[in-house]
């Protein structure tokens, strides 16, 4: 995701790099690890902290690890520079901190589990279909790199489902599973996400509705990562004019 970022800020007509931070390639012109022949004069840095205080830049995004998150938006918020985050797992506890630091200090942030418009559609089409199916099952996939899991579209996708049907339960009352977990992880009400993580997966999630006699899929698949650039320069644009927290690219695209 850092080298489609990467490439898609270089190649706007309204954007400029800035500044590139990787712990692992620290020191490297951005262009080696593109691939470009050319260097673009922008070292890559371990240094958060310098990289915000003397680059200059407006915007950082973000698509690091749910254990670095927190604390690089938090240190983004306080060195006046506006977050765009695409990295998910980050607990409520974090986000409410970060929604006080931001408010604090009228800036705006992005958070959004789904840059893909593909994603947010999936979840809007899933919202309209659980007021008339309300037993859903997610199955949410994955590369094997990815660390939390579910995933924070599958979240948002139960949590959509879940304010349309109200208090329902589905399933049975007890259920035994002979392997620990085989039913996935239950949402309020019975709802299950169920997460696989393999090579070869780029991001994909099918939505499941069962009625009498019929059932109903919601799919959608990344095939690969420029399908989330698109939103990701879309967040870049908004933020700048933003005051607070939004969470989720819905609220900056669909009226």
């Amino acid at each position: 995701m850092g080298r489609e970022v990467l490439k898609t800020v270089l190649n706007a007509h309204d954007t400029e790099l800035c500044a590139a931070i990787d712990v692992r390639e620290e020191g490297r012109d951005v262009a080696e690890m593109l691939g470009y022949t050319e260097p673009l004069g922008v070292d890559i840095t371990a240094n958060l902290e310098e990289a915000l205080a003397t680059s200059g830049a407006d915007v950082l995004v973000d698509f690091t690890r749910p254990g670095s998150v927190a604390g690089n938006v938090k240190k983004a918020l306080q060195a006046g520079v506006r977050p765009v985050v695409g990295t998910t797992g980050m607990s409520r506890e974090d986000l409410r901190q970060i929604t006080a630091l931001a408010d604090k200090m009228r800036l705006g942030c992005v958070i959004a589990p789904n840059f893909a418009v593909g994603a947010l559609l999936m979840i809007k089409f899933t919202a309209e279909a659980a007021k008339y199916f309300p037993h859903v099952e997610i199955i949410e996939k994955h590369h094997d790199q990815k660390l939390d899991a579910p995933s924070g579209t599958a979240i948002k996708t139960a949590e959509a489902v879940l304010e349309q049907r109200g208090d329902f339960q589905q399933g049975l009352p007890v259920e035994e599973e002979k392997l620990e977990g085989v039913r996935g992880g239950a949402m309020p009400g019975g709802l299950r996400i169920h997460s696989v993580r393999l090579p070869g997966l780029v991001a994909h999630q099918e939505v499941i509705f069962g009625g009498v006699g019929q059932t109903l899929t919601i799919r959608h698949d990344s095939i690969s990562r420029e399908s989330f650039m698109p939103g990701v320069l879309a967040a870049v644009r908004a933020v700048m004019r933003l005051e607070g927290v939004v969470y989720g690219l819905e609220n900056l695209i669909f009226e």
